[in-house]
């Protein structure tokens, strides 16, 4: 059974004209035959996470990815998973855009919260902070847009 070939949303295109803007932005003097291309998918939890990420941090937001996988330990000859310090549920992204607080879930596929990650959100949410599952980028474009007045 194959997967369908990963067709690039306009919202990643248009991500990556974006970072390309930045570049230019950041890097005047870099001359425009050597500026690196940025490839972005959102087909995966990773890829995902990135283009959110970055996308936020493009406008004028800061945002960061929240790890809470736990640390690789050797115990007597094999290797165990050591629990992470994190909150139980933390949100993959931890976001402040236009002074509010947001923490964002990514979830692809059929991905879906867990009850950690449900308690979670509602302490975020009762703390007057935003939170959002991502599934897509498009979504959360649409998303942004209407919370934020901008596009």
């Amino acid at each position: 059974m194959n997967k369908p070939r990963y067709q690039k949303p306009q919202a990643v295109k248009n991500l990556e004209r974006q970072a390309l803007d930045h570049f230019r932005r950041e890097h005047p003097d870099f001359p425009e035959y050597a500026i690196p291309p940025q490839s972005y998918r959102d087909d995966t939890a990773n890829g995902l996470t990135r283009c959110v990420v970055d996308f936020i941090r493009y406008n004028g937001g800061q945002a960061e990815r929240i790890n809470t996988t736990g640390m690789p330990e050797q115990r007597g000859g094999r290797i165990v998973w050591r629990k992470s310090n994190m909150t139980k549920g933390s949100a993959d992204i931890s976001a402040t855009i236009a002074g509010r607080s947001v923490k964002i879930e990514v979830k692809i596929g059929p991905d879906r919260q867990s009850e950690a990650q449900r308690r979670y959100q509602a302490s975020i949410e009762r703390a007057g902070g935003l939170y959002f599952i991502a599934k897509d980028f498009t979504s959360f474009i649409e998303w942004y847009g209407e919370t934020f007045n901008r596009a």
